[in-house]
């Protein structure tokens, strides 16, 4: 059996569904339209829709069907992140008459069981039963290895292919550093399988994986300290951004050890030392488990790549705009080839390689317009350029903020911290792109993702009514800004003299 840990009725039933027990492959057919490498979401989705043309399609998984996305990313992620904001609310929500405080306790083994449990009910729509015997497709467990430009083979049969769709996807990665391998570490791939709370959790990488799960093991009662190279977390963020989570990180007890050196880690007794060097200061932190969040690997090992005549580096496999790898009749999508490691962006790909694998189509990931969030407390969102992008473009750009403290229903709900702010092609409403900071920013972006893909501007947001009260006012209040712009003191001249005469 393929134990998913610990040892539960929740995983259990997680993994007969993502990697059954005696699982028998079938009989590969004759010939497939398309060999999907990899049950992640671009594999999953690449297989369903693939089958759900019409096409003769055969789903190879080695490991765990989900992937990252169900098994140990952003369901498991996003389930205790929901379990850190319920305590924090109720330890901080005395202005609002909730009495506790402080005293609110809370239940780490309940939580993550919780999570279990609704990570196995949410599985059973990846499971590999469902895959065979509602979609159609032919679900081989095994390892998968090109054996020539047209054939993959796996557990001692051979398939061949008119087409093929590599999405293997990328394990968590760890730095070079000296003594940790020895002193052991967690990774999103091993920390769901904890089973009691770490007293004390060094964090490695303040992206948006270790800022997410520092703020969540924090607001559990670890004592975190998050540690990252960089003088700031989340690098790639907008400044301002960056800057009001990190002070909710001070705030909330997180100790920051940011533009430091790891010089090394040592074990000693059940703890670990990370040494740490700031301008010539050597720091140790203690701490009872590190979670290393640093970045992925793509997972290229094995497939025998070059058995097929396809492209890769340490990158990845090597793609064109189409999806489409060096051996034409063979595509990626996903983690194995993006440099962007979004679940919502693999289905989006996906999308794409189905129609230009099996139907000749010609659509390009360069037409995606990508939005993302972090999904820390609050939350950051953002889609489109930076104002940096577009100046090292040779763009002007306009830059518009509403702070959350101009929105009536954030002062009400008591999350003033954050913005929503709009970076416009200069002397027009052409939207760039947004960045919102926001307990809820994840789900207020779409409506700027919608605008740039579908060419609006930002007078068609001024000109469609938003619900009052709501923190996505903050939207309206931007496109109201760019309307109050264009009143020059000219237009507004014109406009004073037309009311004076309509007055005599």
């Amino acid at each position: 059996m393929h134990l998913i840990l610990p040892d539960t009725a929740e995983n259990r039933q997680l993994s007969e569904n993502v990697h059954p027990t005696g699982w028998i492959n079938p009989e590969p057919a004759e010939c497939y339209n398309l060999v999907v490498i990899g049950a992640g979401t671009a594999g999953l989705i690449c297989a369903a829709g693939a089958a759900g043309l019409g096409a003769k399609v055969a789903l190879i998984e080695r490991n765990l069907m989900g992937g990252d996305c169900l098994n140990t990313g952003c369901v498991p992620s996003k389930a205790l992140i929901h379990a850190a904001r319920a305590v924090h609310d109720a330890r901080t929500a005395s202005a609002s008459g909730v009495l506790g405080g402080d005293s609110v306790g809370f239940d780490f083994a309940a939580a993550m069981e919780r999570m279990r449990r609704l990570r196995a009910a949410i599985s059973q729509h990846d499971s590999a039963r469902r895959f065979r015997d509602e979609l159609g497709v032919d679900v081989f467990i095994g390892d998968a290895r090109f054996s020539g430009p047209d054939c993959v083979e796996v557990a001692g049969v051979r398939l061949k292919f008119k087409k093929a769709a590599i999405c293997s996807g990328a394990r968590a990665s760890a730095p070079a550093i000296p003594g940790l391998t020895e002193a052991g570490y967690l990774t999103n791939e091993t920390v769901f399988s904890l089973t009691e709370l770490p007293p004390r959790m060094a964090v490695i990488g303040a992206g948006p994986i270790g800022c997410e799960l520092a703020q969540a093991f924090s607001r559990f009662g670890s004592k975190v300290t998050l540690i990252d190279l960089s003088p700031t977390i989340l690098g790639r963020e907008d400044h301002d951004a960056a800057k009001i989570l990190q002070n909710s990180f001070i705030r909330e007890g997180i100790e920051l050890q940011l533009g430091v050196k790891i010089l090394k880690v040592e074990k000693q007794d059940t703890s670990r030392v990370v040494y740490l060097e700031r301008d010539g200061q050597q720091i140790e932190i203690t701490a009872d488990q590190i979670l290393v969040g640093v970045g992925r690997t793509p997972n290229t090992e094995g497939l025998e790549l070059r058995a097929a005549g396809v492209a890769f580096d340490t990158n990845g496999v090597k793609v064109n705009d189409r999806l489409q790898t060096s051996n034409a009749n063979i595509y990626a999508a996903g983690d194995i080839c993006s440099a962007y490691k979004f679940t919502h962006l693999s289905d989006a790909q996906a999308r794409i390689l189905l129609a230009n694998a099996l139907f000749k189509g010609r659509q390009k990931t360069s037409g995606l317009v990508i939005p993302w969030c972090t999904y820390t407390d609050p939350e950051i969102a953002h889609v489109g350029m930076y104002e940096q992008d577009a100046t090292a473009l040779g763009i002007s750009v306009t830059t518009l903020t509403i702070p959350l403290t101009e929105v009536d229903r954030a002062v009400l709900d008591g999350e003033t911290e954050g913005f929503a702010r709009v970076y416009l092609r200069k002397e027009s409403d052409t939207i760039l792109g947004a960045t919102i900071v926001a307990r809820h920013a994840g789900e207020m972006i779409n409506e700027f993702s919608l605008a740039i893909t579908n060419k609006l501007g930002l007078g068609a947001i001024a000109r469609t009514i938003h619900p009052y009260p709501t923190q996505a006012e903050a939207i309206k209040k931007l496109a109201d800004t760019y309307n109050r712009t264009r009143l020059t003191p000219l237009v507004k001249r014109l406009l004073s003299g037309w009311l004076a005469w309509q007055r005599c």
